[in-house]
């Protein structure tokens, strides 16, 4: 995932941009301070000079005014992976989720891995409960289906039955999507490709390719 990780530091201002890192979906299992440190260690090793891990891991923390206060100050926040359901409860409302939503209008980066990708989209399907819940809504009417090339893939058949209309997007492992700004344009990051379905069609893209979200790929 460097590639696409260093586009976003970059996107968000360069290597001393601070970065904050929401280890939330890690804590159903118990595992988000070790979560958190791989993912500090992992920005630093990309030579990021200001990363934190932020103690948000439930509801009740994403509204600590010192978390909400540390969330402001980031130009890239990213969402680790773990359990979707509790990420995206933990910040449905929250007043954390107001902080990132006030970095992106400052022209910030908000992002994640798996589970913290899939809470950004309307749709969200939730593995654990075997459901299709409400995500945060930046993506209108999208779902995105992680780990695309190992399991992913195997629901996009499902979930395009059971929301006909929505966009899924299959992101495989490795790699990424990054909107630049361009037109409201996506691009693909990484090792792997992105594929996008829309009313049982399918498109798939590689490696700088870009892609639009507006519903227009297969009018």
């Amino acid at each position: 995932m460097a590639e696409p990780d260093r586009r976003a530091i970059e996107l968000a201002g360069g290597l001393s941009a601070p970065i904050r890192i929401i280890p939330a979906a890690a804590a159903p299992d118990n595992n988000h301070q070790r979560a958190g440190e791989n993912g500090r260690r992992w920005f630093t090793s990309l030579g990021a000079q200001d990363v934190a891990v932020v103690p948000l891991i439930d509801r009740r923390t994403a509204d600590l005014p010192e978390v909400v206060a540390e969330l402001r100050r980031a130009r890239l926040v990213f969402m680790l992976g773990g359990f979707p359901g509790h990420l995206a409860t933990s910040l449905a409302g929250s007043a954390s989720w107001q902080a990132l939503l006030e970095v992106l209008e400052a022209n910030g980066v908000v992002g994640g891995s798996s589970a913290g990708a899939m809470v950004l989209c309307e749709h969200l399907y939730d593995p654990y409960q075997g459901q299709i819940t409400s995500g945060l809504g930046l993506l209108r009417n999208a779902l995105i289906l992680p780990h695309h090339n190992t399991v992913g893939a195997g629901w996009a058949q499902q979930l395009g039955t059971s929301l006909p209309g929505a966009t899924l997007i299959g992101i495989d492992e490795r790699t990424g999507m990054i909107n630049n700004g361009e037109n409201g344009g996506w691009r693909v990051y990484g090792q792997g490709a992105v594929a996008i379905y829309q009313s049982g069609n399918k498109r798939t893209f590689g490696a700088g390719q870009g892609f639009p979200l507006d519903g227009s790929l297969f009018a």
